[in-house]
């Protein structure tokens, strides 16, 4: 049996799960390393494999490529959730969807490490540095301003608490958030979207990507922000609106924002946020440590040899 690691980027699936384990039962293991967007490309590399391994949303799989791929059986998408995978298309074409764990702790530390970047001006000063300049911008205080939580779930909830522990205060909204849920964060208080974001100084994304989720920080919403608040996406990038991004970037109605997601991935060399002013741009990196690595590939072979064995774990379709 062929079995592929999808989107192995930086060529570290290898090391993070003892794949040899397979290999003792006779079935191959490939690595593929780049991203491969086209379905006929995509049926050339792995149309013989039975089991493929799903990075994140990297690729994606719906009716069209489910039918392509005749000899799939079994699909890990690491991570708790894949909106790139068509679940009821899955379950007509008779493949199995299992997922992994995801580790919270590492969006939240690299949330906070864009926030602080942003408002110390990091990446200017670091770059001053290197060409001899000494102290050339006067960054924000944290102490005392207001955090703006978008989806206080998880990982949002976690974020909150770092941001008390800065002394912040938070507030937070999402669709469906309930004044018991905010409760479990003691201080935390429950707005309206337009009150988050016409008083938050930094603005938080952790919202769950769904067709009613897209471009749901608009123009409308960076219009209700300050001149002198930030943006800070973590999330999904879909979830905001690049063109009035830009756009507010382009003009100062926001002071900065800082983007670890985007809504093409990896991001076009000639994309437009490549050139927007005062924005921080991280490659997607919220879940790359090595102990989710290792998470997402040690639980991706679990489930692999659960399925082998012919009693499926973690199983979403």
């Amino acid at each position: 049996m062929r079995i592929c690691i999808l989107d192995d980027y930086q060529s570290a699936a290898s090391e993070c799960a003892e794949w040899e384990r397979l290999a003792a039962l006779g079935h191959q293991v490939d690595f593929l390393h780049h991203p491969v967007t086209d379905t006929e490309a995509l049926v050339e590399a792995v149309g013989d494999a039975e089991v493929l391994v799903a990075m994140r949303e990297r690729t994606g799989f719906d009716a069209e490529r489910f039918g392509a791929l005749t000899r799939l059986r079994l699909l890990v998408t690491t991570g708790r959730a894949n909106a790139s995978i068509d679940l009821e298309a899955a379950a007509d074409h008779g493949i199995t969807v299992c997922n992994t764990d995801s580790p919270a702790s590492a969006t939240v530390e690299l949330t906070w490490s864009l926030i602080l970047g942003l408002v110390r001006h990091l990446p200017h000063e670091v770059a001053a540095m290197r060409r001899g300049r000494w102290q050339s911008t006067v960054g924000s205080d944290l102490d005392g301003a207001t955090l703006g939580v978008v989806g206080l779930g998880r990982i949002g909830s976690r974020v909150a608490q770092v941001g008390q522990a800065f002394g912040m205060n938070v507030v937070a909204w999402s669709q469906n958030l309930t004044d018991e849920a905010v409760s479990t964060i003691p201080g935390v208080r429950r707005v309206d979207q337009e009150e988050l974001f016409a008083s938050a100084d930094v603005v938080s994304v952790h919202y769950k990507l769904s067709p009613r989720s897209a471009g749901l920080i608009g123009a409308d919403q960076l219009g209700l922000m300050k001149p002198s608040a930030i943006l800070v996406n973590t999330a999904r990038g879909p979830l905001v609106d690049n063109d009035a991004l830009v756009q507010a970037l382009d003009s100062g109605a926001v002071a900065g924002a800082a983007l670890d997601v985007y809504d093409q991935e990896p991001l076009p060399a000639d994309h437009p946020l490549r050139d927007a002013p005062n924005l921080l741009m991280t490659p997607h990196l919220g879940y790359v440590t090595d102990n989710t690595y290792r998470t997402f590939y040690g639980q991706a072979l679990e489930d692999i040899e659960a399925w082998l064995n012919g009693s499926p774990i973690r199983v979403l379709a």
